[in-house]
């Protein structure tokens, strides 16, 4: 059975980071032993919450047990998300260190949780930084939106009409850098229906986009990043990371994304309807196709 570590925020209430993740992965039938690097109540966009966040020893310690139980070397991958400092930053790398030590073939996915266009930077200051100088070249999957991979890869994404071109070329330069995969979860072009919003995944073997219909939510959830890494990583541990693998796991992903939008928006809810959708997100009712770029 495939099994992933996932180093991630947890809230009591809602689906964010672990909560996003873990379940889904479950429903995909991956094994999933769940770090978490903070415990609140929910997550920090209702404005009030309450809880702790967990120290980088925290996380080592629990690491630390689970390889005294089982080890490491049957870990496939690491998945990590927000990271709220520096020291846990480090804890997360020391960690894929650690499984990679074990398990050579382990994938580490980092979906490098910094910002999104019209909000700008929403994390403390020095993490885009560490970011983009030490856990991207330690990735072999990064799962940016279109803000983030333009600071990523040091390159502008400014117009509608040049988003595609700009994309293709910042995603090579961010693999150039060490991912061997750049899935951008979000991008906007022209020519595109104003109802839809594209994903891109961009890998040696080629690049490949799906439009997806946007979704008029009254209130937009969050954790759809969250949930997005967490498919597309369970998806390319199945289709691999070479030749046509990449779109394979772009497809499943997009399709699953799409219909856990269509769930979270008939409930009418803030929160991703995860578990309404746990079986569309298993065996999606749609059937999309990757358009190869590259």
């Amino acid at each position: 059975m495939t099994h992933v570590i996932s180093i991630q925020s947890h809230v009591a209430y809602g689906y964010v980071g672990n909560r996003a993740a873990v379940f889904p992965l479950q429903r995909l039938g991956l094994e999933v032993t769940a770090i978490n690097t903070v415990q609140f109540s929910n997550h920090t966009g209702y404005g009030a919450f309450t809880g702790d966040v967990f120290s980088p020893d925290h996380l080592r310690n629990v690491l630390d047990g689970v390889e005294s139980l089982v080890g490491l070397d049957g870990v496939d991958a690491v998945l990590s998300g927000y990271m709220g400092d520096e020291g846990i930053g480090r804890a997360v790398l020391d960690s894929v260190d650690r499984v990679k030590q074990a398990n050579p073939e382990a994938l580490y996915c980092c979906d490098p949780v910094m910002g999104d266009i019209g909000r700008g930077f929403f994390v403390r200051e020095g993490i885009p930084e560490w970011m983009r100088d030490h856990a991207i070249a330690r990735a072999d999957i990064v799962t940016p939106n279109q803000f983030e991979l333009a600071f990523l890869a040091g390159r502008q994404i400014d117009t509608l009409e040049d988003a595609l071109e700009d994309a293709l070329d910042a995603a090579a330069a961010l693999r150039a850098k060490g991912p061997k995969v750049v899935l951008i979860t979000s991008l906007e072009v022209a020519g595109d229906d104003e109802g839809h919003i594209g994903m891109l995944v961009d890998a040696e073997s080629g690049s490949w986009r799906i439009a997806t219909p946007k979704v008029d939510f009254a209130i937009p959830p969050n954790g759809a990043g969250d949930f997005t890494a967490a498919m597309f990583l369970a998806h390319s541990l199945r289709a691999g990371l070479t030749e046509e693998g990449p779109a394979r796991a772009l497809e499943q992903t997009a399709a699953a994304v799409q219909m856990l939008f269509e769930h979270t928006r008939r409930a009418g809810t803030r929160e991703l309807a995860v578990i309404a959708a746990q079986q569309d997100i298993v065996s999606p009712t749609v059937t999309l196709h990757a358009e190869r770029l590259r």
